[in-house]
């Protein structure tokens, strides 16, 4: 894998941290065709950003984990056009957090923060149905995705918010996102509704 930043210091944390995974093999610029992931670390996704993530997509399987503070849903459409379906908010990466995130993206898999997914799937949805913005509570009909299932398995099995938080590696803001979105696009009261919900559809 490589790593890409516009500011050095944030590149040299970051590279310091892999180089103690060993399941990572870091390679440098000039050989990122034959690298299966890129790191892509940014504040904001602007000109820069979007020329870095154009050259990097055209290497050859190359998948992309893009670390942002933050990024309009106009731009989030872009970036998941540019085939990128992993990203971490800046505020809430930890080395772990990382390191599952890039294995997540060399097996082909996304992972997107909670609310980010809300907001792809309303633009999507509005794309394909050649709607304005959608209406404030209207229901999106979309599936769990596997980490939704994951937190609602393990609240099932009795854990609470910060437990799952520390099992998953995830802050418990994180959590408590997931759950709201799994609440509001499914229509469910509350976290126990929406437990007995996933194993009523057989999701757990």
């Amino acid at each position: 894998m490589t790593v890409h930043a516009l500011d050095p210091l944030s590149r040299a944390g970051v590279v310091s941290y892999l180089r103690q995974c060993p399941e990572m093999a870091l390679v440098d610029d000039d050989q990122q065709a034959g690298a299966g992931v890129a790191l892509l670390i940014a504040d904001t996704f602007d000109a820069a950003v979007l020329t870095s993530l154009s050259r990097l997509v055209r290497a050859e399987r190359t998948r992309v984990v893009l670390v942002l503070d933050r990024i309009q849903e106009s731009e989030l459409v872009n970036v998941v056009s540019h085939g990128v379906t992993t990203i971490l908010w800046r505020r809430e990466v930890t080395g772990e957090r990382l390191r599952q995130a890039v294995l997540t993206a060399h097996r082909g898999h996304g992972d997107l923060p909670p609310d980010l997914l809300g907001k792809l799937i309303g633009s999507m949805g509005r794309r394909q149905g050649g709607e304005g913005p959608a209406r404030e509570g209207a229901p999106v009909a979309v599936g769990m995705v596997p980490r939704e299932v994951e937190v609602l398995r393990l609240m099932a099995d009795g854990m609470d918010t910060g437990e799952i938080a520390a099992k998953l590696l995830y802050s418990e803001r994180t959590i408590k996102n997931i759950l709201h979105t799994v609440t509001t696009r499914f229509q469910l009261r509350n976290r126990a509704h929406a437990v007995a919900y996933a194993l009523r559809e057989g999701y757990i």
